[in-house]
């Protein structure tokens, strides 16, 4: 693999008439122009700046709490996010593993370079796509569907759908100190005119932040001062498909350092220097509630003696270390001191300051669940463009967008995952039935279902849908049955298999601190007690399967209670799915509901009581009554 700063690329080229054009080479353009070409669909991927595709203009990293899940969603489905990360990370590590297993996630610090260069060759390698530089300022709509692109300088390129994945470069400013400059992440042209055209066709533009922390030359931090946070020494990946590229002893570590008093100061003291307390006074965009900047802790977190960074390796090929937890829109000379205040930090040399980036996004409310906008029909937005923060939430967007995209060109019902298949259906769901108002992170606490979106079981729950959606192959699916086959087999061999109190068996349990039990049980009723492991069993008697099968088995012994309790009150929101709202309603003759509850319900346009139910600001009695005016106007019995 060739790795520098640096890509070649040779432009495939266009001729003007495609099924699907992409626009964005982000994550989710990524994504959405996988799906779409491996389906085979003739697709073009747009983008800005060909050396941008797969960027990761912000965190290195792929995974975390819940979007780790999320990744290994995106591959059980189908999708490459978890398959790139795999074959390019710098370590890996599963994080909350000491918790259980609805908490835990995987998380692997991402290699800046390595990472789009790989994209780009499986990108490269799709035999019905296309990629092209250029910037969209218009859409081509004719009855209020979109018909395909203009380009900057006047050139029209049609297609049947057209997926807009444009992240922050929607009129995007960066911000530092007292300076707005209009530019994209790495100091590109930003699209000047395309949501002023969204706004034109109806839709409602709202403007969001994020921001960065600086980059640090790793020959000027003296880690020493800082802990060191290595990869986990056990083999894991993100696919459910591959084998681990990586050894284990070659991962690179991160480091974690502090925030001192003199760092609080210093913010305190320079506030009104910062972009966003007071240096910039026409600052619109809200920032991320779940991401804030050093400037917002040191203010909201006041009694807090300091707060945890991390500093993160961008890349085998660089010096560039990430300093995580340091955002910041202060001016130059101000980061020079804060930065230097660090424990580890007190030589370091700063390579790229950090900055706010304002943009214009999409309020999500206006999609469908398939990711079609409601406004124009064939268009589909995914990713940053729909208000959400991250590169896996913005890449389970551009991978359903794709799917979905196919599917309608394809005359098939779209595919709409539901809360309690996939965190990928908890986001979409959040997005457009209760929109947002800052960029929108994903947490495990969103999910009601958790226990049953466990990172184990993605490829359980999803894999079947990717067939059948075209994304994974007969191989795949067999590779699925066949485990479904060991899980069953498993259960039995627990089942059937006992273990007698000998001797030697009473000595092995008390030598572990675990109770004794009165009598022979078996493998199955043993496990089902929290201090007793596969590992233990396996004292007395081999159990004759992999770790990911035992795994699974496990958790659902373990967990049996709680899971079947999930899945009852899965049951009962299923029932409320099914209660279809007709499009054609119009709530302004549903007497008695509250008015915020009619504002609401005209503009999220529920197509289920379920999702109606979702809806902030619509309450209990406002369903009631709705649910009364369906059984008497369309004979709908709640």
């Amino acid at each position: 693999m060739k790795c520098s700063k640096d890509f070649a690329w040779e432009n495939k080229g266009s001729d003007n008439m495609y099924e699907i054009i992409v626009v964005g080479g982000g994550h989710a353009g990524c994504e959405a122009a996988y799906a779409s070409a491996k389906k085979g669909h003739k697709t073009l991927l747009i983008t800005g700046n060909l050396k941008n595709i797969a960027d990761m203009p912000c965190n290195p990293h792929i995974g975390g709490s819940a979007k780790g899940i999320v990744v290994r969603e995106i591959d059980a489905l189908g999708g490459i996010m978890g398959k790139i990360a795999d074959k390019t990370h710098l370590q890996i590590k599963m994080l909350n593993s000491a918790k259980g297993p609805a908490v835990q996630s995987l998380r692997a610090q991402g290699d800046k370079v390595a990472y789009p260069e790989e994209m780009l060759k499986t990108l490269r390698s799709l035999e019905n796509l296309t990629i092209q530089e250029g910037m969209v300022e218009d859409l081509i709509i004719e009855d209020s569907k979109v018909k395909g692109i203009i380009l900057e300088k006047g050139e029209k390129i049609s297609s049947e759908i057209v997926i807009l994945t444009t992240g922050t470069y929607l009129k995007a400013d960066v911000l530092v100190g007292s300076t707005r400059t209009r530019q994209g992440p790495h100091g590109e042209k930003p699209s000047l005119h395309l949501s002023d055209k969204l706004k034109e066709y109806g839709f409602t533009i709202k403007r969001l932040k994020t921001g960065t922390p600086q980059r640090i030359d790793r020959k000027t931090i003296d880690f020493s001062k800082t802990r060191i946070e290595p990869g986990d020494n056990k083999y894991l990946t993100f696919s459910f498909d591959l084998e681990p590229q990586y050894k284990i002893e070659e991962q690179v570590p991160c480091y974690l350092t502090y925030t001192t008093e003199e760092t609080h100061r210093i913010i305190r003291e320079n506030l009104n220097k910062s972009s966003m307390y007071g240096a910039l006074d026409d600052i619109e965009g809200i920032g991320p509630r779940y991401c804030p900047s050093i400037e917002d802790k040191v203010v909201r977190f006041s009694d807090k003696e300091r707060h945890q960074l991390f500093i993160e390796p961008e890349s085998r090929y660089y010096d560039d270390m990430y300093l995580q937890g340091f955002s910041t829109s202060m001016p130059k000379e101000i980061q020079e001191l804060m930065v230097h205040s660090l424990p580890g930090f007190e030589q370091a040399k700063i390579l790229k300051y950090g900055y706010a980036i304002e943009y214009d996004a999409i309020y999500p409310t206006q999609l469908k669940a398939s990711l079609e906008t409601k406004i124009i029909e064939n268009l589909f937005t995914a990713g940053q463009i729909n208000g959400t923060s991250g590169y896996e939430e913005a890449a389970c967007q551009g991978l359903m967008a794709g799917i979905n995209a196919g599917l309608k060109l394809e005359g098939k019902e779209p595919l709409v995952l539901k809360r309690n298949e996939a965190y990928i259906g908890v986001l979409i769901d959040d997005l457009i039935t209760k929109g947002i108002r800052d960029p929108y992170r994903l947490l495990t606490s969103r999910a009601e279902f958790r226990l049953l979106l466990r990172s184990d079981n993605a490829d359980l729950r999803l894999r079947d849908y990717g067939y059948e959606v075209g994304l994974i192959s007969k191989d795949q699916k067999e590779r699925l049955e066949g485990k479904r086959k060991q899980i069953k087999e498993c259960f039995t061999f627990l089942k059937e298999n006992k273990i007698k109190v000998t001797k030697d068996v009473e000595k092995k349990f008390l030598e572990e601190k675990i109770p004794l039990p009165n009598s022979t049980l078996s493998l199955e009723q043993l496990l089902k007690r929290p201090e007793i492991t596969m590992e233990f069993l396996e004292n007395f008697i081999e159990i004759p399967y992999n770790e990911e099968i035992k795994e699974q088995v496990s958790i659902h012994l373990k967990y049996e209670g709680y899971i079947e309790k999930a899945y009852k009150e899965a049951e009962k929101m299923l029932k409320l799915e099914q209660k279809q709202i007709p499009a054609d309603i119009d709530y302004n003759k549903v007497k008695n509901i509250a008015s915020e509850a009619r504002q609401k319900l005209i503009e999220v346009r529920p197509t289920t009581i379920a999702q109606a139910i979702r809806i902030s600001g619509v309450n209990p009695s406002d369903i009631s009554i709705l649910s009364v005016y369906l059984k008497k106007e369309y004979g709908k019995d709640e």
